[in-house]
């Protein structure tokens, strides 16, 4: 039985710097491959959870693509489908058109979805609360990772909703709370946010029944990434766009002495000559019902006709 919580609500407290982010995620885009191997161990399971849903998309938004290394799969997954890819960062919509993936019904999604009548790439550069998609135009919407770069997700809930027809699925993964919960202890404890805060499991499932979601499923796992030191972990973070971006974050870390105290908090974690990273890893996925009201809030009824009446001699 699921837990009761109060429903859910912005943190003010917390904002992220959408600027910042966009700026960083520019430079990701060019980073090697290894740095997304979180990103493609959580893609793998997302995949493996669609073993077990009944699901035959024929249009499938990847949101949040980054460099597009998810495309491929969706394409394997659902051969028949036509593609579209989206991301806020203009330099990893780009790098996703080059990723070899089936793209032969891509166009025509694009075409009519965007409204052009020319030939158009297989992905858009667009906000998660603002897609240039039409209303009940995609029956499936997959976000790998994309939820940890906002700050309330209630409002690309919703924006998924518009999108998604009657019957949609979406399915996300993200991160909780205790995500790099040891980086978060070696930081000497000042004011402001030192470590990029995640979205607790409850309240994403409040949200998507705020925006209208029904049946919402989600489900956290502890993965645990290991490091020759503690340079090695902040350079996977910076160089994949996933290091701080909170407006209250302080600027510098107390000169050389407040680096050197956080490495060494941090090395006595060290375990076989490797220092531990722990990811709460979580993933859900939720359907888009019938409504049971009007956009202005009239009640919708539905009427069955009765089946026919049958003679005796049936």
């Amino acid at each position: 039985m699921r837990e009761e919580h109060a429903p859910h609500h912005s943190d003010s407290s917390f904002s992220l710097d959408r600027t910042l982010l966009r700026r960083r995620f520019e430079r990701a885009a060019a980073a090697d491959d290894d740095t997304e191997l979180l990103a493609r161990e959580i893609a793998r399971r997302m995949d493996e959870r669609l073993d077990y849903i009944r699901v035959a998309p024929g249009r499938v938004l990847d949101l949040g693509c980054g460099t597009g290394a998810d495309l491929a799969r969706l394409a394997g997954r659902f051969p028949e489908a036509m593609l579209l890819a989206a991301d806020f960062a203009p330099a990893m919509v780009a790098r996703a058109k080059t990723r070899p993936c089936p793209a032969a019904r891509q166009s025509g999604l694009l075409r009519r979805l965007l409204g052009g009548g020319r030939e158009a790439p297989p992905g858009v550069v667009a906000d998660a609360t603002a897609l240039p998609l039409a209303r009940a135009s995609l029956g499936l919407v997959w976000s790998n990772l994309m939820l940890p770069a906002i700050d309330d997700p209630l409002p690309v809930f919703r924006e998924i909703h518009r999108v998604l027809e009657t019957g949609g699925l979406l399915m996300f993964s993200t991160l909780g709370p205790d995500t790099l919960r040891e980086l978060r202890a070696a930081l000497p404890a000042h004011a402001g946010e030192r470590v990029h805060r995640f979205i607790d499991m409850h309240d994403l499932g409040d949200a998507l029944i705020a925006a209208g979601f029904a049946d919402p499923v989600m489900d956290m796992e502890m993965l645990t990434l290991t490091y020759t030191g503690f340079d090695a972990l902040l350079h996977d973070l910076r160089a994949s766009g996933a290091s701080n971006a909170a407006r209250n974050r302080p600027r510098g870390l107390s000169g050389r002495d407040g680096w050197a105290q956080a490495r060494a908090a941090y090395d006595r974690l060290r375990r076989d000559g490797r220092l531990p990273a722990t990811f709460e890893i979580i993933q859900g996925h939720a359907w888009k019902a019938a409504p049971k009201t009007t956009e202005d809030g009239r009640s919708i009824m539905r009427f069955q006709p009765r089946p026919a009446a049958q003679s005796p001699d049936d």
